[in-house]
């Protein structure tokens, strides 16, 4: 019977959650529709709400939006939108540092998020996870004495959540493993690590 039980946790539950997961994002996007006139809402010109239709107009959206900034016409509008939010007390401040992460770390050039590391957390001698976010600038770097870098240690099984630490260079293992695989295997706690995963470097 527990035999039986279990193998039927281990095919419901991975399914159970894949959909639920699904099922925010679609209802979360499909708010988007919400926002829209309604002669352009799916219950005015269908006679009913299809669900899924807030992902496809999101899509849209933003393929537009970037289609549109490209252009020389475009870019300028949105020069002229960044200045005037920039010139807004409190709105400048939460607009910049958001902007600056996602420039960050959907930038083809930059290194967020883009490269796993071995690093001891939280004490010498365990170790854990990590992602490279990048390198201490300003202050923090001129206070600092080597070669540091910036890294995100996230915490498990929700790894959304987690630590901004510096480290000695010296002290971070690259990992010859993708983030997705990185991802995989902070969520599973570790049960499900990542085949032919191997160090490529060391202190």
């Amino acid at each position: 019977m527990k035999k039986y039980l279990i193998t039927g946790l281990l095919i419901w539950i991975p399914l159970v959650i894949t959909i639920w997961v699904l099922k925010f994002i679609v209802e979360s996007l499909d708010q988007v529709l919400l926002l829209l006139p309604r002669e352009f809402q799916t219950e005015n010109w269908l006679g009913f709400h299809m669900p899924g239709m807030g992902v496809v107009m999101t899509l849209v959206i933003v393929f537009i939006t970037g289609l549109f900034a490209t252009n020389l016409l475009g870019a300028r509008l949105v020069q002229v939108w960044h200045d005037v939010l920039h010139r807004i007390p409190v709105v400048n401040s939460i607009y910049s540092s958001v902007k600056q992460i996602s420039d960050t770390l959907f930038s083809s050039t930059g290194q967020a998020f883009r490269k796993t590391l071995l690093v001891q957390w939280p004490r010498e001698g365990m170790w854990t996870i990590a992602f490279l976010t990048g390198t201490p600038g300003g202050d923090v770097a001129r206070r600092l004495n080597g070669d540091f870098l910036s890294v995100y240690v996230p915490t498990t099984p929700n790894p959304t959540g987690g630590y901004f630490v510096i480290v000695a260079r010296k002290d971070a293992i690259e990992l010859d493993m993708s983030v997705d695989a990185a991802l995989k295997y902070i969520i599973s706690m570790g049960v499900a690590p990542p085949g032919g995963a191997a160090g490529a470097g060391g202190k």
